[in-house]
């Protein structure tokens, strides 16, 4: 017997596709810069992109995606800290069938599996809330902290249904199905807290948010 969740999440679309047909074919896109264009220095970190295998590519469908490693690299005041993998997945629309893939299902088909979740908020001076998601995942030797929200018309959403929802409400409101997925992992390495790595990948993505708006349009 399917969950009640699974009903919910079946409904949503079917009103999602009722609703984008019926308005028009072709979404209002604002225009953005490529994502490749994304500093590859934000802070004390330096990126390096990782190429996107081809197979990969495809299911992950028609959008623009980066993956890219950065390091923030040994002074004489500090010793290096672990990397943090940005992940960044922009839909210029929604209307065709493409949609955002949730880390609840890329992360375990990649053969992780979740040991707790939560939603924190980063604090943006003079800004709304930005709700963000926070797991913690292993592979059943290492674990990693993972930071995650979807993000469209400048609205951070750390519930995949609620993304679903407003993007229907955007479509209705704006003719706009676009959005973007902003996923960060970091290490937790031996010996060192949770509250170390969490905070690691919070501090990158206070630096990071700022940025968006020129690549993933509000």
């Amino acid at each position: 017997m399917r969950s009640p969740r699974y009903w919910v999440l079946f409904l949503m679309l079917t009103a999602a596709w009722a609703t984008l047909t019926l308005r028009a074919a072709v979404d209002r896109v604002p225009p953005v810069e490529d994502l490749t264009l994304l500093p590859r220095t934000i802070g004390n970190w330096s990126g390096q992109d990782i190429p996107i295998p081809t197979d990969i590519l495809s299911v992950l469908g028609d959008g623009h995606f980066l993956d890219r490693d950065y390091t923030d690299p040994a002074t004489a005041h500090q010793s290096s800290q672990p990397p943090i993998s940005l992940f960044i997945g922009y839909f210029p629309t929604q209307r065709t069938g493409q949609s955002i893939h949730s880390p609840q299902n890329c992360l375990p088909g990649a053969g992780w599996t979740f040991l707790f979740s939560k939603t924190i908020n980063l604090d943006q001076p003079g800004s709304r809330p930005y709700p963000v998601g926070e797991y913690v995942i292993t592979d059943g030797t290492n674990k990693e902290v993972v930071l995650y929200w979807y993000l469209a018309q400048g609205r951070s959403i750390a519930n995949d249904y609620l993304a679903k929802a407003y993007m229907m409400l955007d479509a209705i409101r704006y003719n706009r199905t676009d959005g973007a997925l902003i996923r960060l992992i970091t290490p937790l390495e031996p010996n060192e807290s949770l509250a170390t790595a969490e905070q690691r990948d919070i501090r990158f993505a206070h630096r990071l948010v700022p940025i968006l708006p020129r690549f993933i349009p509000n």
